[in-house]
């Protein structure tokens, strides 16, 4: 924390020889760990003076309804006046990084085995206006150095989300290094977002405020600095200045996204090339990526972006169930349909929003009858069934992630989300699309196998295999998103030596995990599969059931 003191010829704070920090009941009072901050030589009241300490509690408190207290001796501050500013208490954090991430919400998204972060978030970049933006070189240096407020939607009555608040400010204590050091921790590929001349403040044409074109460079030079910050040498202004705040080693950058939902804006046409050309000058083997493509029509525009051979494309949908299920074979073929080679994908954000209604179109003002505020088991099968059309394609659809990730529930900014929380540890809740996507992501093969189906077709049955290589194993995910036990008959071109597998199911196809009820929809094993073939078998005959997201791991 920050304090200082204030100036007077009346103030006596000079006698002040600690300050007092503890843990106590809200409710009783009862003290559960403190200790005293020395200060010696008293208090500047020019500038604040930073203090620390770390509090050990060895006891559980009976209940949430704790705080965190700081007090002072009385007779030694009597009369005078003090200012507090930026007063925070960290738990242990993940990987015992100072000022890191929370451990239990950073273990949630580790359990997922990611492969990559897509930072600083999304309508963060572009922020409320161009001066609340999410700006990277106020997001580095000590706490006090980050102090830089970037707001997020003040005015959701802009865009109708009429149930989720006035937006929130951010702190920005997790800035850029932060960022790159989460994925240092979790060996993540980082894919970093850079700010590319729109911002939000104003809905409709032209879709926010945009830079001219001929200020473009500016926002060029802009994101060649934070590069030069996550990769320069230490020679470098920005490398010298990322050795000075604690990490001397560059990061390596091998994916940058050239802003966010630009479709609605009408300005991405020139904005695009002159940072893709840009930047791609300075850094020809990063792979750059688009946030448009041809959504702009959403949006009354006409424009498509022409995506350069190398680049990637980002969507994003939040749309209904049958969206997803009708989405399932989109990525076949592609590139060749869309004439653009050697093109790849990124699903940015994606997540059932909403039921399915008549119009087939999302109501993004959130009615209760059709908005969904929780993942349900409906939200994970079609979420999933999107998941295994990319999975067929990996040649275009290089990577994906749900969207967004956290909610505190004390303050939800939108809904549906990956993993709510409060507070307490005790509150974090994973939702049945996290555990789909666990489901998912544990059993990840190395290549995709050719499947021929004799019988039937996809719709309401889903499927796609994997070989994973290293682990002579092959991977087959089957989703049923019908009401009926649908019988299959799965004939392998060799024999294998043992079967397992795993599901994910429920009765009501509407349940959802909740506080108090975090674990109602997971993952269990199957239990009526056979141990092993025979020795001349290579058959395997299974009932999926209904409403149901399976993989069976056939080890060879």
């Amino acid at each position: 924390m920050y304090i200082l003191g204030a100036s007077g010829v009346r103030q006596n704070y000079g006698n002040l020889t600690g300050i007092n920090v503890s843990l106590r009941s809200n409710a009783t009072g009862e003290i559960w760990a403190t200790t005293k901050i020395p200060v010696s030589g008293g208090l500047s009241d020019f500038d604040y003076t930073y203090l620390n300490t770390t509090l050990v509690n060895n006891v559980s408190a009976s209940d949430v309804n704790n705080v965190y207290a700081v007090t002072f001796d009385a007779a030694e501050v009597n009369g005078s006046t003090f200012y507090f500013d930026l007063i925070s208490l960290f738990p242990e954090t993940f990987m015992n990084r100072p000022n890191g991430l929370r451990k239990d919400l950073a273990q949630a998204v580790y359990d997922l085995k990611p492969a990559f972060l897509r930072f600083p978030g999304g309508n963060n970049i572009e922020g409320n206006s161009v001066s609340d933006r999410w700006i990277w070189n106020n997001t580095i240096g000590t706490e006090k150095d980050e102090w830089e407020t970037g707001v997020w939607f003040t005015d959701f009555g802009q865009r109708n989300h009429a149930d989720q608040g006035q937006g929130y400010y951010n702190t920005n204590g997790l800035g850029l290094l932060e960022f790159l050091q989460w994925t240092e921790d979790m060996s993540l590929e980082p894919v970093l977002a850079v700010y590319s001349g729109l911002s939000l403040d104003i809905f409709g044409y032209p879709g926010g405020t945009s830079y001219p074109e001929n200020r473009m460079g500016d926002v060029v030079q802009y994101a060649l600095d934070e590069l030069e910050y996550c990769m320069g040498n230490t020679s470098t202004y920005w490398g010298a200045r990322r050795a000075s705040d604690g990490h001397p080693e560059p990061f390596q950058i091998n994916y940058v996204e050239l802003g966010n939902e630009d479709w609605f804006s009408g300005t991405y046409p020139y904005r695009f090339p002159v940072l893709y050309n840009g930047l791609k000058a300075a850094y020809p083997n990063i792979t750059l990526i688009s946030t448009a493509y041809n959504e702009s029509f959403s949006q009354g525009y006409n424009w498509t972006i022409d995506l350069p051979e190398g680049s990637m494309w980002d969507t994003h949908n939040y749309q209904e169930p049958s969206f997803f299920l009708e989405e399932f074979n989109n990525f076949d073929n592609w590139q060749e349909q869309t004439h653009n080679p050697n093109v790849t994908v990124l699903l940015g954000e994606y997540s059932v929003y909403s039921v399915d209604n008549p119009s087939g179109i999302v109501n993004y003002s959130n009615p209760a009858s059709e908005h969904v505020p929780y993942p349900r088991l409906l939200s994970a099968i079609a979420e999933s069934v999107y998941l295994l059309g990319a999975e067929r394609n990996p040649n275009t659809v290089k990577m994906s992630c749900y969207a967004p990730s956290f909610a505190n529930l004390n303050a939800p900014n939108w809904t549906p989300n990956l993993v709510d929380f409060t507070a307490s540890p005790l509150n974090t809740t994973k939702s049945v699309s996290w555990y789909s996507q666990s489901l998912l992501a544990h059993y990840r093969g190395t290549e995709t196998l050719p499947v021929t189906n004799t019988e039937g077709d996809f719709n309401p049955l889903w499927w796609v295999a994997t070989i994973d290589t290293p682990s002579n194993a092959i991977y087959l995910k089957v989703i049923n998103s019908g009401n009926n036990t649908i019988p299959l008959t799965v004939d392998l071109d060799t024999n294998y030596t043992g079967i397992n597998g795993t599901i994910l199911t429920s009765p009501n196809l509407d349940g959802s995990n909740y506080i108090n009820n975090e674990t109602a929809i997971v993952p269990v094993p199957i239990s009526n599969l056979p141990s092993s073939s025979s020795s001349n078998s290579c058959t395997l005959s299974w009932g999926v059931p209904p409403y149901s997201i399976s993989v069976l791991q056939f080890d060879m």
